[in-house]
């Protein structure tokens, strides 16, 4: 990983902050990621931040990380280079401890909607590296660490953001549907294998969120919303999911793992 940026705070950490539980983001610069983030610094969490770059937009979540009272780093490297997720999670916990908790937010969408019969291999690549191998790696690695050190107080857990793609067939990003059905099916298999650890797994499915990525679409499914496709018929809001992962990682759910958590609005409820 490169362009690390640590908090004053993190530089040098007391022995109070060093009892917090500690979470590192995934996809961190903006939207649902940064909402996380903000989120998890009001429950008491440092945050580990990464995104594919460094730039003003990490570097805003990192400063309204602080203004909570959280330490935080900044980290910036691509999901999809699995060689450098040892190394990410050497430096967040350099800075930061011990992480009990990691969101899986990062992501791509497709290079360009259309017809399924024309996606081409480096179309489907593009969402299957990242989307789904990069995170089942990086979570592989993450509970490796975590299953290395038992007796942890805070409550341990991994919370992976899909998308009602994963069950709703979108042909027109199929190669973005198959991913995260994929990533869906991830979340099962680590919620299974880790469970009798104690540390919880999660699934948070996102419908219609009002970020930077959803505007291109925001006509369309302005008219959708119209149509009566959402039970609560609005946008939903990044801080309304990073309710839920907080709720998660806090531990707040007791005796619930591997469960698929839907932040939608009511769209995927069958309905007639």
């Amino acid at each position: 990983m490169s362009n690390t940026r640590t908090s004053a705070a993190a530089a040098s950490p007391s022995p109070v902050d060093a009892a917090r539980a500690t979470a590192l983001v995934t996809g961190a610069g903006g939207g649902i990621g940064r909402a996380i983030a903000l989120g998890l610094a009001d429950a008491g969490f440092d945050v580990a931040l990464m995104d594919l770059k460094a730039g003003d937009a990490l570097a805003e979540t990192l400063d309204e990380v602080e203004r909570r009272g959280a330490r935080g780093v900044a980290l910036s490297g691509d999901l999809a280079d699995v060689a450098t997720h040892g190394p990410m999670l050497d430096e967040a916990e350099r800075a930061l401890g011990p992480l009990a908790c990691l969101v899986n937010n990062a992501g791509v969408t497709v290079l360009t909607r259309g017809d399924l019969l024309d996606v081409s291999p480096q179309a489907f690549d593009h969402c299957l590296t990242v989307n789904t191998r990069g995170t089942f790696f990086l979570t592989q690695a993450f509970a490796r660490r975590l299953l290395g050190r038992p007796g942890a107080r805070a409550h341990r857990s991994i919370v992976t953001i899909t998308s009602s793609n994963a069950q709703a067939a979108s042909i027109e990003r199929a190669e973005y549907c198959v991913s995260k059905a994929a990533l869906s099916m991830v979340t099962a298999l680590f919620a299974v294998r880790l469970g009798a650890a104690g540390i919880g797994v999660y699934e948070v499915v996102p419908g219609l969120i009002d970020t930077p990525m959803s505007a291109a679409s925001r006509t369309r499914y302005d008219a959708d919303i119209a149509r009566g496709w959402l039970v609560q018929p609005r946008w939903g809001r990044p801080d309304e999911v990073a309710r839920v992962v907080t709720t998660l990682a806090q531990g707040l759910l007791p005796y619930t793992v591997g469960q698929r958590i839907h932040v939608d609005g009511g769209m995927l409820i069958p309905k007639y």
